[in-house]
C-alpha cells in the first residue's frame, strides 16, 4: 500500500530495533528476521493462508527499502519509500493477499505498485501480475527491481489505476492498495465473473476494507476491517465528494461504538490489536474499549488518522477517561500505557512523537488531559491509544480532541 500507490501511516515507535544497513548481515540473519516477521506480525494476528505465509517468509523485503530504513524492514509498520509514498506494513500485506484466495492460475491486476513488495508477495502465488503506478519514477523504480530479483510474471505500468489495464483484462483477481471513495468503474468491468477484489472504501480517513466477489456482473460486497490509506489519486481524487479538513481536526467515534457491520470493532479506529469493546464497563455504563494482554511486546492498541495543517493549527488538546489494572510495563522503552499522537509531515515522514502518559494501575476511572504542540510542517497525525506493549488490562472511553489556532 503505497501512498498513491497507497499506504496507511504506522508506527515504527512501537516496533523492536534490526541491526543497521551498514552492520555484516547474512542472508541467514535476514531469513530469521523475515520468519519472526511472520510469526509474531502475521500469523499471531490471524492470517493463515500456508502459501501466503510462505511468500511472506521467502520475498526479501528490505529489498523494496530505501537503505535509510532498511533497518526496519522487517517490522511490522508502514515506512516511507519516497515520493509521500510508504510500502504497507507485512501483515497489511499479508490480510490483503490472504482475502483475495490467490490460485496458481489466476491472473490479478494491482493497482498502486509502489516499491513492487506486493506484487512481489503475489508472484509466486498466482499465474501473472499485473501492476499499475501513477507516480512515474516510483513505477520506474518498482520495474527495475522487480526484474532485478527475478518476479518475471510482474508486468508493471505507470498510469491511472482508476482506469486498470483493459488489455489484459479480465482479471480473475483485483487487489487495489489506495482508497477510492467509491470502486471504479473500469475495475469493475474488468473483473471476471466470479473473479474477487479487495479494497479500502471511504472517505480519506473513515475507510474499511471491502472484499467484492463479481456475481452475474454485479459486486456482492462484504465488509472487513477498518484501515487507513491514502486516497487514489488522479481520476478517482477528482471524483471524490468529501475531503478532510485540516483546519478543524476532530475525533471519530471517541466513544468506541460498535460499528455497523457488526464485526465487534469500532468505526474509526484502525489496526486494533488485542482490543475488545467491553459493552457496559463504561464511567457511565456505555461502551468503551478494553485493551488487555499477558505477553509484553504485543502491541495492544488501536489507532486513528486525520489532517492537520500545522502552519494554521498551533495545538491540540486530548482528553480521556482511562481505568488499568495489573499493568507491567514491557522491556522497551515504548511499552507502556500511553496516548501517543504521530505528526507526519507533507513527505509522510514522522516529525515528532509526543506522549501522554505513561499511567499506572489506577483505582477506578479516572481523566487525562494534555495539550500538544502541533509542529508547523505537520499535515497529517495518527492517534495511538493502548498498552503499546505493556500487560494488563486498560479501559479507554471518551476521547475527545480539541483545536486551537496558532
Amino acid at each position: 500500500m503505497t501512498r498513491l500507490s497507497c499506504g496507511c501511516s504506522l508506527i515504527v515507535a512501537l516496533l523492536l530495533s534490526l541491526p543497521t544497513p551498514g552492520s555484516a548481515q547474512s542472508r541467514d540473519s535476514f531469513r530469521d528476521a523475515r520468519n519472526k516477521m511472520v510469526s509474531e506480525y502475521i500469523e499471531r494476528e490471524g492470517v493463515k493462508n500456508p502459501r501466503v505465509l510462505m511468500s511472506m517468509r521467502t520475498v526479501p523485503r528490505h529489498e523494496f527499502m530505501p537503505l535509510s530504513v532498511r533497518n526496519l524492514a522487517y517490522h511490522d509498520a508502514a515506512l516511507a519509500i519516497g515520493y509521500k509514498q510508504t510500502i504497507s506494513p507485512p501483515f497489511v500485506v499479508a490480510y490483503m493477499t490472504e482475502s483475495i484466495d490467490p490460485q496458481p492460475d489466476d491472473v490479478v491486476l494491482e493497482i498502486g505498485t509502489g516499491s513492487g513488495y506486493q506484487a512481489a508477495i503475489l508472484s509466486a502465488l498466482v499465474k501473472e501480475v499485473y501492476s499499475i503506478e501513477i507516480v512515474e519514477p516510483l513505477g520506474k523504480q518498482a520495474a527495475e527491481r522487480l526484474k532485478r530479483l527475478n518476479y518475471d510474471n510482474v508486468h508493471t505500468k505507470v498510469g491511472d489505476g482508476y482506469l486498470g489495464w483493459p488489455e489484459h483484462a479480465p482479471f480473475d483477481k483485483i487487489i487495489v492498495t489506495c482508497s477510492p471513495e467509491n470502486v471504479p468503474q473500469p475495475l469493475v468491468d474488468q473483473l471476471k465473473d466470479g473473479g474477487k477484489m479487495i479494497v479500502p472504501l471511504g472517505e480519506r480517513y473513515r475507510q474499511v476494507f471491502h472484499l467484492f466477489e463479481k456475481q452475474d456482473g454485479k459486486l456482492k460486497a462484504t465488509k472487513l476491517i477498518n484501515t487507513l490509506f491514502v486516497p487514489m489519486t488522479g481520476e478517482s481524487e477528482e471524483k471524490r465528494q468529501i475531503r478532510p479538513d485540516p483546519l478543524h481536526p476532530k475525533i471519530a467515534n471517541g466513544g468506541f461504538e460498535i460499528d455497523d457491520n457488526k464485526d465487534g470493532y469500532p468505526d474509526h479506529w484502525h489496526y486494533q490489536r488485542m482490543m475488545s469493546i467491553a459493552p457496559d464497563a463504561g464511567p457511565d455504563g456505555s461502551p468503551c474499549a478494553l485493551y488487555e494482554s499477558s505477553e509484553a511486546e504485543r502491541p495492544a492498541q488501536s489507532l486513528q488518522g486525520m489532517a492537520v495543517d500545522g502552519s494554521k493549527i498551533g495545538s491540540v488538546q486530548i482528553s480521556l477517561q482511562y481505568k488499568l489494572e495489573n499493568a507491567r510495563n514491557g522491556a522497551e522503552s515504548y511499552e507502556k500505557p500511553a496516548f501517543v499522537i504521530h505528526f507526519y509531515d507533507d513527505q509522510r515522514k514522522v516529525i515528532a512523537e509526543p506522549i501522554m502518559g505513561p499511567w499506572s494501575d489506577t483505582k477506578g476511572w479516572e481523566r487525562a488531559t494534555k495539550t500538544f504542540a502541533v509542529p508547523q510542517k505537520a499535515r497529517e497525525m495518527i492517534l495511538r491509544v493502548g498498552l503499546n506493549g505493556a500487560t494488563g488490562k486498560m479501559w479507554v472511553d471518551d476521547v475527545t480532541l480539541t483545536a486551537s489556532p496558532r
